[in-house]
């Protein structure tokens, strides 16, 4: 028998279809909830674990299941197949979910789906404020229109495949007992990592998006930069980037937050990652991660490893197998 995930995080587990509707509904929203198959199949269970932006959930119902809430309002909802599928119909759109094709429901469209018998998914709810807030710090500025999301979401191959990965690595290390998301500023890089994965997943504003990271950008956020990229071997500090920049810390700070949607220091360790990635990638035989994770100054070990489990869906170690 198939273990549930999340298991330390149990909502509830009940086959009563009423019982199921109300506790779903405390969680997500009021909805419809109705049994296609043979009622006696119905046992639901529904483990949760919230975060600040976003919650990790993990549902099963067994019997074939109709479940319509409308309009979901304040959250988008990510639905990840384990086994089985669901028909979904978000907007005018209508699609079949599968463990290689996930569901992405966008908050201000009428919702509609049909979870076949043994259907067993791991969903990530994400707040519609932060999904809004997150899209507009990376285009410098609030979006001319609803962020929406075209489904199915291919989590076989390319960015979806990477986003499933790094959804899943946020399942098992709450069920190792150590849950990645809740308070604390490595839970909110991590949630903001999954909100990139899910921009860079889908296509609704990739256009906003490029045209927002070629535009013209100030002097001062050039020199940072150019120092920034000289320097990712060093320890360095915002007052020594603020410095060359010609600018304060503070408004140094404002001008990445507007233009790349980042700390200066966010940018500067982000950027040392992508330097590992590509050494581990293309490292001879025989050589050592803390090897190269010192080259490009990472000490701490044990917090590099969660940094880059987060950003690339695997441990530096797989990378380098790989």
């Amino acid at each position: 028998m198939t273990r549930p995930l999340l298991r330390n995080h149990t909502l509830f587990q009940s086959r009563d279809l009423d019982e199921a509707r109300e506790r779903v509904a405390a969680v997500f929203c009021p909805h419809r909830l109705e049994t296609l198959g043979a009622r006696n199949l119905f046992d639901a269970c529904h483990h949760h674990l919230p975060g600040e932006r976003l919650s990790l959930n993990y549902i099963e119902y067994g019997a074939k299941t109709l479940i319509a809430p409308g309009e979901l309002g304040n959250f988008y909802l990510l639905q990840i197949p384990l086994d089985g599928g669901a028909e979904i119909t978000n907007g005018r759109a209508t699609y079949l979910s599968t463990p290689d094709r996930a569901a992405i429901l966008n908050p201000h469209l009428p919702t509609r789906m049909t979870w076949e018998e043994g259907t067993r998914q791991v969903l990530v709810q994400i707040s519609r404020r932060a999904m809004q807030d997150h899209l507009a710090a990376q285009l410098g500025g609030p979006s001319d229109r609803p962020l929406t999301f075209d489904g199915p979401l291919d989590i076989a191959t390319g960015p979806g495949a990477a986003l499933r990965r790094l959804v899943m690595w946020l399942v098992a290390e709450a069920d190792a007992g150590q849950p990645p998301i809740g308070p604390g500023l490595m839970a909110r890089q991590i949630e903001s990592t999954l909100l990139s994965g899910l921009l860079e997943a889908q296509q609704d504003h990739q256009a906003q998006l490029a045209r927002s990271r070629a535009a013209p950008r100030p002097r001062h956020l050039r020199l940072a930069e150019s120092f920034i990229e000289a320097h990712l071997d060093q320890q360095i500090t915002l007052e020594d980037v603020a410095q060359v920049a010609g600018i304060s810390p503070r408004g140094l700070q404002l001008a990445f937050r507007k233009h790349r949607g980042a700390t200066p220091l966010g940018f500067w360790r982000e950027a040392r990652l992508a330097r590992v990635h590509a050494d581990l990638l293309a490292a001879p035989l025989g050589t050592r991660v803390t090897e190269i994770a010192l080259r490009w100054g990472f000490t701490h070990f044990g917090r590099f490893a969660e940094l880059y489990r987060a950003r690339y869906g695997l441990s530096p170690r797989d990378t380098l197998k790989g």
